[in-house]
């Protein structure tokens, strides 16, 4: 499965993460140490945000290690938001178009994880979305699919509540399709002030998913990139959380109500 890590704080440049790190995304890209797959070389994207309101992106289909632009854009460019993202495919073609993170707008989102026996559940799926959203697909993966529907489902009035009701639409497809297999997603989207992330699986075995806090910022990633792991926290399983500079939200997926 995938690899990514969201920061949102003071101001840095991205190689400060990207690369400077022991166990860094890009290392993870061919090192990953708790995922299901170690290498993570389909691909790979970045969306950070500056002076506009919507955010800059760079997607490739290199391996992250090997691109050169990568490295110079990440030793050249601040930000105080920002996700990155290595892919190893599930099954769909190596394509820019497929190429986490996805934006529209504000949004950007990004995804680890994977829709079981998606090729039987796309169509009734895709069915879902309205027309004005169905016509901004470019893509042919699961996780566009499941950003489409968090937008439709009202992801700008309330974050929480759009995936909440976006995870049981999935949920609702397998269990037509008689598909017991687990669905899985760590999330992280951003609207340049704040970030959100789930950590979700129809089973017990969620992907990974860890967060920091410092004084300065805040980075949310599915490894620790140190290697003594010191100051991360690992999320509980079926969690919501909600970011800023200086805070941490976690809530279950299930509280609706406070």
């Amino acid at each position: 499965m995938c690899r990514w890590m969201s920061y949102i704080g003071k101001s840095v440049f991205l190689d400060e993460l990207l690369y400077q790190p022991a166990h860094s995304l890009v290392s993870q890209s061919k090192d990953a140490v708790k995922a299901v797959t170690t290498v993570n070389a389909d691909g790979f994207g970045l969306a950070w945000y500056g002076e506009k309101a919507t955010p800059a992106t760079y997607h490739e289909i290199l391996p992250a290690w090997a691109d050169k632009n990568l490295k110079s854009i990440a030793e050249h460019t601040r930000s105080a938001c920002f996700l990155g993202h290595v892919r190893a495919s599930t099954g769909a073609t190596t394509s820019r178009e497929n190429c986490h993170p996805f934006t529209w707008s504000k949004w950007s989102f990004m995804h680890n994880g994977q829709i079981p026996h998606f090729d039987t559940l796309r169509m009734g799926l895709e069915r879902q979305l309205k027309e004005e959203w169905y016509l901004l697909r470019r893509g042919t993966t699961d996780s566009e699919l499941l950003f489409l529907l968090l937008l439709q489902n009202g992801l700008d009035a309330n974050p929480r509540q759009a995936m909440v009701e976006t995870l049981s639409i999935v949920e609702q497809a397998m269990a037509s399709k008689n598909i017991d297999e687990p669905f899985k997603a760590c999330i992280a989207l951003s609207n340049g002030n704040k970030i959100f992330g789930v950590r979700y699986s129809s089973d017990s075995k969620p992907p990974t998913l860890f967060y920091k806090t410092t004084p300065d910022a805040v980075v949310m990633a599915s490894e620790p990139f140190d290697e003594n792991r010191s100051g991360w926290r690992s999320v509980s399983p079926q969690s919501f959380l909600e970011i800023s500079e200086s805070d941490v939200k976690v809530t279950a997926l299930s509280d609706l109500n406070d």
